[in-house]
């Protein structure tokens, strides 16, 4: 299907000429709507018994149409919904809107569902259970209810699955230009996608704003977001709901800790899209990406004339990826020129109200902070109420903050911080300015590091090509012991502690002297998965009579153990897990490991296939780095045997022979530099069994 859905062709779809509305009173607002919008194409009702819609002809059947449509509302039964989809199709129509509900979203629709893709074949449609598009820029509307938007020469694209969210955003006044909505409802055949890959190539739209539930074809998403990026067209996306996973996969600490939103964040990192948590932080990344496309960093110079706001700024910026850059002495200089002795020269600035009203000294105050360079330089501005307040005031800072954009070409946003208090008007004329307008302290931060993020996203190497899902996954898993477990480690040339497989006190004891104090004492058993909170392990055994005391206690239970070094020298104990999501295909987790792992919750997620820079990358931002470098006197970790490590997994769980469907290497033990890493405990999950080398000893 995949195949097919590549080749859609959604040109007549998103930039109709003719349109054909079939239904009663959902087809007729969709007429009314067109006109009122303006488009200057053909619309052709169609209805069985009605003459005029809208004061438009109305057709009797799709056979008295005078062509065929580019494209068709559908708003009647789903039964009827497949006929008529069939028959467009039949004519080379270029694509419909299936407005009907009752397909896969319901118990009885799932076939429907398959039937109406089958209908279409490679006709676009949208939905079904969705409400349509609307074409800001051309005025083509098919949508079968009020809408908040109005004719734009340029602007940005809004794609959801939920109909009633985009409706929602259409009636935002906080100035943002839309381009294009497009609810995709079930997605049974053209998906967000398709729908990015139709928009990449109208260069009126500067930015694309995502709402997605889940990802249906991840491969296709990628091909569609690499056009994206050939194209600088930035994406910012919300992403809500979580993946299914199967029944089997929750075995281990990785199935556990990786859970679909990480895997959904690194997917979004890996396409270039930044991810926002809310719709408020949607709308104002979208202005910002509008106006100014993606960041280069995220240094902001703020500036305000209150001491409250500036404190404000500093608080919001605490824990983000933002920072206030201390001014070098020029800079300190050159701002300290354009304000009263009695004014403290920092950054967030508060340049007090000794210069309000005066544009040519605010215009001086500006234009020397926006020529420190910041990525993005923001001015804290409400505004008065239009019923019943003055703004002559506001006009000089307004004036001034306009010129010195100009003069400095530098990147320039109003910052109101109740929404409110920025009127849509305004919040046009600024973008017409090439200032981005803000609403929000919060929102516009969110939307700065979003947009610094893109930027830093596009200055990496392309990513590798996702290899997407691996079905035999599906197809059940089990588990091998840990002895099974190491002995495929070994066999990949990862190192494992020195060991003996043993099934007696006697056996335990022999072991050991081979080996030498200290040992780790184990259970071998399928059964277990963590070893440490079932009393099934015991470390720093010192001497024989503790030997035998801990194997006659687990042999009481267990019919093998495992006896082992104890590798006492580790820098830091990591966790290395591989699995395989049922959405995205096969991710590595990294992150402290050891028995409090799922409590520090101190993990990162890598996509694979993965370069080496993406695992140092990863291992970067996890908060135990500063001990792999070493932290205050201890010995630094020996990183380059870990890189080597991950390198050497992820080659193996990509290649045609591997039979991994989840790996948990728990803890993995970074020595000090020189000394390599040492696999202390497996949990290995196979889809299928692999002949397996050694039995007795490593």
């Amino acid at each position: 299907m995949h195949a097919e859905q590549s080749a859609l062709d959604l040109e007549r779809l998103f930039r109709p000429k003719t349109v054909a509305v079939f239904g009663g009173r959902e087809a007729a607002e969709v007429v009314r709507q067109c006109i009122r919008l303006g488009f200057p194409g053909e619309i052709w009702p169609v209805h069985p018994r009605h003459n005029k819609v809208a004061g438009r002809r109305c057709y009797r059947d799709i056979s008295e149409l005078p062509g065929a449509p580019d494209v068709s509302f559908i708003g009647v039964n789903r039964w009827q919904t497949i006929e008529i989809v069939a028959e467009l199709r039949r004519i080379d129509g270029g694509g419909a809107v299936c407005y009907a509900s009752g397909f896969s979203e319901s118990e009885d629709g799932k076939q429907l569902q398959a039937e109406l893709v089958q209908a279409a074949g490679n006709m676009p449609i949208l939905g079904p259970n969705c409400y349509g598009l609307i074409n800001y820029l051309d005025g083509a509307l098919l949508w079968p209810d009020q809408h908040g938007g109005q004719r734009v020469k340029r602007g940005v694209a809004l794609f959801t699955q939920s109909s009633n969210i985009l409706l929602n955003l259409t009636m935002q006044t906080r100035g943002l230009p839309i381009a294009y909505v497009l609810a995709l409802g079930n997605q049974a055949q053209t998906d967000v996608a398709h729908a990015i890959e139709a928009v990449v190539a109208d260069d009126r739209v500067t930015a694309v704003g995502l709402h997605v539930e889940g990802f249906s074809d991840v491969q296709t998403l990628e091909r569609a977001s690499r056009l994206a990026r050939d194209r600088h067209l930035p994406m910012v996306a919300i992403k809500a709901g979580s993946s299914v996973r199967g029944a089997g996969l929750a075995l281990s600490h990785t199935a556990s800790l990786a859970g679909s939103d990480q895997v959904a964040d690194a997917l979004l990192d890996r396409l270039g899209i930044a991810r926002v948590r809310s719709l408020d932080s949607l709308i104002e990344t979208l202005k910002l990406l509008h106006v100014h496309g993606p960041l280069s960093g995220s240094r902001i110079g703020s500036m305000s004339c209150s001491g409250g706001e500036a404190m404000l700024m500093a608080d919001a910026a605490e824990g983000r990826d933002v920072s206030f850059p201390e001014f070098s002495s020029d800079q300190y200089q050159q701002v300290r020129e354009t304000l009263s002795e009695l004014v403290t020269v920092s950054n967030p600035l508060d340049y007090h109200t000794f210069n309000w009203n005066d544009e040519e000294k605010l215009y001086k105050t500006y234009r020397a902070m926006l020529s420190c360079g910041f990525d993005l330089s923001l001015l804290l501005l409400d505004f008065p109420r239009q019923d019943n307040c003055q703004w002559d005031t506001w006009h000089p800072a307004m004036n001034a903050i306009e010129r010195a954009a100009q003069d400095t070409g530098q990147h320039t946003a109003i910052l109101a911080s109740l929404p409110e208090n920025l009127p849509e008007s305004t919040a046009s004329d600024f973008i017409n300015c090439g200032i981005a307008p803000l609403c929000g302290i919060e929102q516009a931060l969110d939307a700065v590091e979003a947009a610094a993020k893109i930027g830093y996203l596009w200055r990496q190497a392309p990513p590798l090509m996702l290899p997407g899902v691996i079905t035999e996954i599906r197809q059940g898993s089990f588990i091998v012991d840990e002895w099974e477990g190491k002995a495929w480690l070994s066999e990949l040339g990862l190192a494992v502690p020195r060991g003996r497989l043993v099934r007696s006190i006697e056996e335990s004891v022999e072991a050991a002297g081979d080996i030498g104090f200290p040992v780790c004492v184990k259970a071998c058993d399928v059964s277990l998965t963590h070893k440490s909170d079932q009393l099934a392990v015991t470390l720093n055994v010192s001497n024989e009579q503790h030997l035998r005391d801990s194997a006659e206690r687990l042999l009481a239970h267990y019919d093998r153990l495992i006896v082992e070094e104890m590798i006492t020298d580790a820098v830091v104990e990591l966790i290395i897990g591989v699995e395989h999501d049922p959405q995205v295909g096969p991710c590595m987790m990294l992150g402290t490991g050891g028995i409090l792992v799922e409590l520090l919750q101190d993990v990162q997620i890598v996509l694979l296939p993965a370069r080496r820079s993406e695992f140092e990358s990863a291992l970067a931002k996890l908060r135990m780095m500063p001990l792999l470098k070493g932290f205050r006197g201890t010995s630094q970790g020996d990183t380059v045997a870990l890189l080597d490590c991950l390198e050497t997994l992820s080659s193996h769980i990509l290649s045609a022979t591997s039979s991994v469907s989840e790996l948990d290497i728990n803890p993995m033990l970074v020595r000090p530099l020189g000394k390599g890493v040492v696999a202390a405990d497996v949990l290995l999950s196979q889809f299928h069994k692999p002949l397996s080398g050694r039995r007795d000893s490593v």
